[in-house]
Formats: C-alpha cells, sequence, structure tokens
C-alpha cells in the first residue's frame, strides 16, 4: 500500500494556512445491516476482530484527537466488542431512520474544541491510520473539506471542518453528506490516494469474504 508522498514537518509554499485544529474521528456503528442476513456484520471477525474494532483501532492509532462511535442496532454488543477503548459512545436511538440520524448525533457529542472531523463508516474495515493522517494533514496546510481520491473519484472517509457540522445536522434520511461535497466544491480539497480501500466497504456475505475475514 502506498500514499501520495506527505511530509508532517515539511514546509510548504501556502504553510501560513496552517492550523493545529484538533480533529475528531466519529465512527457511524448504528446500522441494522440488512442486506448481510441474519448477522450484525460490525461484529464479524476480520483479521481477528470484530469489523467494528478494526475500523476503530485505525481511528485510535491515527493523529485523530478523539474517537467517538455512534451506536444504535445492538448497541450492547458493540459497547462490548470495544471495551477497554479510548473512545466515547453516543447512542442514536433513531438508527432506524437512517445514516443522518447517526451523523446528526455524532457531530453533536464533539467537544467544542473540535475544529474538524472525519465520518469513518464502521463497515469499512480497510481503512488505516495512514489513510486518515493523510487527510489531517491536508487539512492542517489547507483547511477545507478533504476528500481521498483514486484516479480522480472520490472516497471515504470525509473530513468536515466544523463550519459545516450546521449544514451536516440538517441532513435527513438515509444518506450522509456527500452532497455537500458538491454545494462547497471551491472548498474541497482531494488527497490522491494510492489503493482502493476507500471504496471498499461490506454491505453482503461476498464482500465480507473479501476482508480476509479469520
Amino acid at each position: 500500500m502506498t500514499f501520495r508522498e506527505f511530509d508532517r514537518g515539511a514546509q510548504r509554499p501556502d504553510c501560513q494556512q496552517r492550523t493545529s485544529a484538533r480533529v475528531a474521528a466519529v465512527v457511524l456503528a448504528a446500522g441494522q445491516s440488512s442486506r448481510m442476513g441474519a448477522s450484525n456484520k460490525l461484529l464479524v471477525p476480520v483479521r481477528g476482530v470484530p469489523m467494528v474494532t478494526q475500523v476503530v483501532n485505525a481511528a485510535l492509532a491515527s493523529r485523530c484527537a478523539s474517537v467517538t462511535v455512534v451506536t444504535g442496532y445492538e448497541a450492547a454488543r458493540v459497547r462490548e466488542a470495544l471495551a477497554g477503548k479510548a473512545v466515547t459512545f453516543a447512542h442514536n436511538p433513531d438508527f432506524a431512520q437512517g445514516l443522518s440520524a447517526s451523523l446528526q448525533r455524532g457531530l453533536r457529542a464533539l467537544r467544542e474544541d473540535v475544529g474538524g472531523a472525519i465520518v469513518l463508516l464502521a463497515d469499512m474495515p480497510r481503512i488505516t491510520a495512514a489513510h486518515l493522517d493523510a487527510l489531517i494533514a491536508e487539512f492542517q496546510t489547507q483547511p477545507g473539506i478533504i476528500v481521498p481520491t483514486l484516479a480522480g473519484r472520490r472516497g471515504n472517509p470525509v473530513l468536515w471542518p466544523r463550519r459545516f457540522f450546521a449544514e451536516m445536522r440538517s441532513i435527513s434520511g438515509d444518506t450522509g453528506a456527500r452532497a455537500l461535497i458538491d454545494l462547497h466544491r471551491d472548498e474541497t480539497r482531494s488527497v490522491e490516494l494510492c489503493d482502493d480501500a476507500i471504496f471498499f466497504d461490506v454491505d453482503t456475505p461476498a464482500e465480507l469474504a473479501e476482508t480476509g475475514r479469520a
């Protein structure tokens, strides 16, 4: 796995725009995984640990200042899978209303000193700390909506500055905030990565089989 090279300490021509804003991770882990049948996909082992743990471990190993996990469906089991982890839990009782309700709950749980948030989907187990750190490095140099791309195609997760949180909380239905990227195209920055982890999420048993499940 390789990434576009970046150096956290390097001086760049636009370094006067650098920000020290704290970036939080918001892990959305409230869904019912209805396409997986009887299993809760977030609790199925991937490389020896539950899928949700795999994603949370990546966030904890990154430069994110905090990790908030939004629970909903089978919340007690998700919390159990993350026992002992340095995370904050935010429960979404309205998880059946879709992704937007969980996104809103997670954003509301963040501290006031957070300057941006990486919204992570708990069913993307190939995302690593290096992916997240690449987004944070770009954000600290040129604050804006930071989107990972591969060959010009946008993926997840996305880093959102605090100034967009109010708009994100106004979204409804089973959708995330990606429509806002087109709306604020002039304030969007891309980080070109060199692997397809940013596209890979697990919705079906066939996709689960591709994760290297132990």
